[in-house]
């Protein structure tokens, strides 16, 4: 007989604890868990635009605009912007404009931009070794400048009178340079632009770079800008590309006998270069050899061999309705005129060839007028 086992935990009749209820815990979240949230709608969209609108008005108040946006002082609207003009004492416009009658590239525009580039028409002086008045000579620029110009017993730079004669004077000088220099083919480019070039830099610099140097352009774009606004101290409008625009009848002769045109005047690419750039002529197809003839009245006052040009011929014909006329003529083979000589209209100046930077026999003929190329065909007879 088996004996039973017993479990010697407990007695058999013992009464078995009740299992133990379970703490109550707090039901408090985990800090470790708790989920992070987004910025609110305040944040999102308030707080940005508070932000932009607070930028604006420190920029208004630090930039004095914002009296501008909410009128004058008397809450009416705001004044107008001051014009460059205002600032130039009206008694120095007929001293503008009789510098810039020294020579026909200058507008009085043209110095009333310099000069507010160079003082803001202020004729306080700096160092006494420095730029001193509106013109902002150096004592070495007015020893070669300077003049008396309204007569008062004294030079001096900051006489205004003789300060904007000075300056036309020296802007004259760098004016009739340059035309030499474009005439012997050795710049190129708008006559006023390198004459003001010229001042901003020197003349090296224009030569060396055949054209406007890149220093320059600067100078050149901000007082052409400026000479725009200025542009009613000019007693005669500016010369715009129309201001060649001749008699309807033609004024001068055809230097070849031929009406075929190989490249017209105007922007193209520089067939031995490949640059775009402007054509400052037409192009007449011939054969070589072929005479090439004066186109009217005048002074050759360049005859010579240039390196992108070639042989050229450059004739002052005087005035033509009171601007200044000139033709040229280039690539010829041999010249047949030397510099000095009176020409009227068929007088033989060479013969056409492709000397210079050219691709073909032709002839390259150029009309300037005041200084400026001008389309050559509505000068011609029958060139409509």
């Amino acid at each position: 007989m088996e004996t039973p086992v017993r479990d010697t935990e407990r007695p058999p009749d013992a009464e078995q604890p009740a299992p133990e209820e379970p703490e109550e815990q707090e039901t408090r979240p985990d800090p470790a868990r708790r989920k992070r949230r987004g910025p609110g709608p305040f944040l999102l969209l308030v707080l940005p635009t508070l932000t932009v609108l607070l930028a604006g008005a420190v920029f208004l108040v630090a930039t004095d605009r914002l009296s501008g946006l909410l009128g004058g002082d008397d809450g009416g609207p705001a004044p107008a912007p001051q014009a460059v003009t205002d600032r130039v004492d009206p008694a120095l416009l007929p001293w503008l404009r009789k510098a810039a009658d020294r020579c026909d590239t200058l507008r009085p525009s043209v110095l009333a931009a310099q000069i507010d580039l160079r003082s803001g028409w202020s004729n306080d002086g700096a160092a006494l070794s420095g730029p001193s008045g509106l013109a902002g000579f150096t004592p070495a620029q007015w020893r070669e400048w300077g003049e008396d110009a309204d007569d008062n017993g004294t030079s001096a730079p900051k006489d205004p009178a003789d300060a904007i004669m000075a300056l036309g004077r020296w802007d004259c000088a760098l004016a009739e340079r340059m035309t030499e220099s474009r005439t012997r083919g050795t710049v190129n480019g708008d006559l006023l632009d390198l004459t003001l070039a010229a001042y901003d830099q020197d003349e090296a610099a224009v030569t060396k770079a055949g054209r406007v140097p890149q220093k320059a352009l600067p100078y050149v774009r901000k007082a052409k800008q400026l000479a725009r606004q200025y542009a009613q101290f000019d007693t005669a409008p500016s010369p715009l590309p129309d201001a060649g625009a001749p008699p309807r009848d033609g004024y001068l002769h055809r230097p070849l006998r031929t009406t075929t045109l190989s490249s017209a005047f105007g922007t193209r690419q520089h067939p031995p270069s490949g640059v775009t750039k402007l054509h400052t002529g037409v192009d007449f197809p011939a054969p070589q050899g072929t005479p090439v003839t004066a186109a009217g009245p005048g002074t050759v006052i360049f005859a010579g061999l240039t390196q992108a040009y070639g042989n050229r011929v450059v004739i002052d014909h005087g005035e033509a309705d009171g601007r200044r006329l000139q033709t040229t003529y280039s690539h010829l083979s041999a010249l047949h005129t030397t510099q000095g000589s009176t020409v009227v209209p068929g007088t033989t100046l060479g013969w056409v060839g492709s000397t210079g930077l050219s691709t073909g026999p032709h002839l390259h003929f150029e009309v300037m007028v005041d200084g400026h190329y001008t389309d050559p065909m509505p000068w011609l007879d029958g060139g409509g």
